[in-house]
């Protein structure tokens, strides 16, 4: 990986040779992460032993800039210690990222290649960075960014194999897909709001190889940020087709305020709406998240949003702490509830606590620590597994190192 990255860097610097301004950067990520898993992710049964184990990601990643071009390849290694044996052929090493991006003035654009799609607060589209894999997309990006104003087009395509007549069913789960997102910051109040549509398309799961079914999602995202105020809305509806071809019609809706007290104490409160199947009609009205960061949202127990056919609503407030520049933590409560009832239980799913420390020990070094645990109910167990009277808990602590190892001008 070493030398391809290195007869990468010469093909930059050769490109770029006859250019007037030249960057070219390294940049290192080693992010280990413990876990101690005692029912994170999927509820634990009764009598079942927690799991611990250690995930790693090894990324390096390649810059280049000039003034109408940039490129950037960032190579990863992710998994397990252990997960491969001490002398395995088995690579675990993919391409995060690898695109180029070519600017035309006036603040017009054209990105393609393997990238990043995050959006907004990340809802629809989000990079998944806790993962420790992240989310990325093979695609092509326009768009027009100027004077507070942010318009990008997507479209992206996907095949699993070359051969004829062979039909997409792979591991991004969709076949193409098209968006645009438009973005205006206000110059004069701290006010913005964005716009979102995005259509995707499945292969379908009933009817055979030569069919798409297409789903739209249909959104706006609001910010409002008066003096130590934080104000931020969402809503987005979907309409179209889901994967079986069953009429979709969906939405969900996000408030959430936050305060900031002094410069050391913050606090906030959300709620979120997703909306699910009530059994009346034909339709399936159970919001699907796509491809959103989720573990920002919805607890960091990862439990949902998931496959809820009965929908979620989420009752959250936090608390955060700076008590230094390198030292802050963060302490939140959510209580969550299917949007539908499920037979005669409860709409109760359960308690969530989530604590968090983060310390900057020294430049470009990042320490972290967490713990939570939920308190669940029936209705869980129904909606999601395990047993509620089992004690379910996680805790985890991160290390992450990302220096730029390299940078030169030209």
């Amino acid at each position: 990986m070493r030398r391809q990255l290195f007869t990468l860097a010469l093909m930059l610097m050769a490109i770029g040779a006859t250019a007037q301004e030249n960057e070219l950067s390294l940049d290192a990520q080693l992010r280990t992460r413990g876990e101690y898993n005692n029912g994170a992710g999927t509820p634990r049964g009764e009598g079942q032993l927690p799991k611990d184990f250690i995930n790693e990601r090894a990324r390096l990643s390649l810059d280049y800039q000039r003034d109408n071009l940039e490129m950037k390849a960032s190579v990863q290694h992710t998994g397990l210690w252990g997960q491969d044996g001490m002398n395995t052929a088995n690579g675990r090493v993919t391409m995060n990222e690898a695109w180029a991006k070519m600017k035309f003035g006036n603040g017009y654009f054209v990105q393609i290649g393997r990238q990043q799609l995050a959006y907004d607060d990340d809802r629809i589209l989000g990079t998944l960075d806790w993962n420790v894999n992240g989310n990325w997309h093979d695609a092509l990006k326009m768009g027009y960014e100027r004077n507070g104003h942010k318009v990008h087009f997507i479209l992206g395509y996907n095949q699993a194999a070359a051969n004829p007549g062979d039909f997409y069913s792979g591991p991004m789960g969709y076949r193409d897909l098209s968006a645009v997102w438009y973005h205006y910051q206000s110059q004069k109040a701290p006010f913005a709001i964005s716009f979102l549509g995005l259509n995707l398309g499945r292969k379908d799961a009933e009817n055979g190889d030569g069919k798409k079914n297409y789903m739209q999602t249909l959104g706006t995202d609001i910010t409002y940020k008066p003096s130590d105020f934080n104000i931020h809305g969402a809503f987005y509806y979907q309409t179209g087709k889901d994967a079986t071809g069953t009429k979709h019609s969906a939405w969900m809706a996000s408030a959430k305020v936050g305060y900031t007290i002094d410069p050391v104490w913050g606090v906030n409160v959300g709620y979120d709406y997703l909306s699910g199947n009530d059994g009346e009609g034909d339709k399936v009205k159970a919001f699907d998240a796509l491809y959103g960061t989720h573990h920002k949202f919805y607890g960091f127990m990862d439990f949902f949003p998931g496959k809820l056919s009965q929908g979620l609503q989420d009752i959250q407030a936090g608390v955060t702490a700076k008590a230094s520049p390198k030292v802050s933590a963060l302490l939140n409560y959510h209580y969550f509830l299917t949007a539908e009832k499920v037979g005669d239980l409860d709409k109760g799913l359960g308690h969530e606590v989530d604590l968090q420390l983060t310390v900057t020990p020294m430049k470009n070094v990042t320490l972290m620590a967490g713990y939570s645990f939920m308190l669940g109910t029936e209705t869980m167990d129904v909606v999601k597994g395990g047993n509620h009277n089992s004690w379910q808990d996680w805790a985890w602590v991160q290390l992450n190192i990302n220096p730029r190892i390299f940078f030169t001008k030209w």
